[in-house]
């Protein structure tokens, strides 16, 4: 076990047993001109977390373990969207709805993609989930359990919705969960700020919290003891 300094108290990272999980890093929700961009909230804000979110993608394959990258994405005849979340939003803002980058939140179209930047590369796993949380309606709890997977450590957007529901969802599964909070954002400062209180209070009631830096150095430390 490596001892990763965070909140509430150090993260005890089982490098064995460890994957990375970004959230719907999508180019609708990130770049101008997609949907996020569309419902008139600053997407430069997710913008900004690229270069983190690419680091901490790179020391996940220098390491040689397993990323999970997931995308919010529905099929083409919306059979797995809820009616109820269909209807939501404006008229012509809606899922399925054509947008500047295709359909909106419909899988295979360009907008529902993940940033170039943070492209999935050969091996690593991609999600479609239908949902808020990584879990609904994925399977991806039963491949992790196949892996070996106990120890989640989570990045992407955005920090109150789509990743804090995906935590919450590991913590009742079992796992162990650190968010990395450069590697996260959200169209709002204050809701970031508090989904990660929310995350970390009462003694880790959902999981810990820390800057990638800390994760570097504690891991370039620990390797230069071996």
């Amino acid at each position: 076990m490596v001892d990763i300094p965070a909140r509430p108290y150090p993260y005890p990272l089982d490098p064995g047993h460890t994957a990375l999980v970004v959230i719907d890093m999508q180019r609708d929700f990130i770049e101008p001109g997609g949907f996020g961009d569309s419902l008139g909230n600053d997407v430069s804000r997710l913008e900004a977390i690229i270069p983190a979110t690419a680091a901490l993608i790179a020391l996940f394959r220098e390491e040689g373990w397993p990323i999970i990258h997931t995308r919010e994405a529905h099929m083409p005849d919306l059979s797995d969207c809820p009616p109820a979340k269909i209807s939501r939003g404006k008229p012509g803002l809606r899922i399925g709805d054509t947008g500047a980058m295709g359909r909106i939140l419909i899988a295979g179209e360009p907008g529902n993609q993940i940033v170039d930047a943070l492209a999935p590369i050969a091996g690593e796993i991609v999600i479609d989930k239908p949902g808020k949380g990584m879990f609904y309606a994925t399977g991806i709890h039963e491949r992790l359990q196949d892996m070996g997977i106990s120890h989640l450590v989570f990045a992407g957007v955005t920090t109150e919705v789509c990743v804090q529901t995906s935590m919450r969802e590991a913590n009742d599964r079992g796992y162990e969960c650190l968010l990395i909070e450069d590697a996260t954002e959200s169209y709002f400062p204050q809701f970031k700020a508090s989904a990660i209180e929310m995350i970390a209070a009462q003694g880790g009631i959902v999981g810990w919290v820390t800057p990638l830096s800390e994760l570097q150095k504690t891991l370039a430390r620990d390797h230069a003891h071996v």
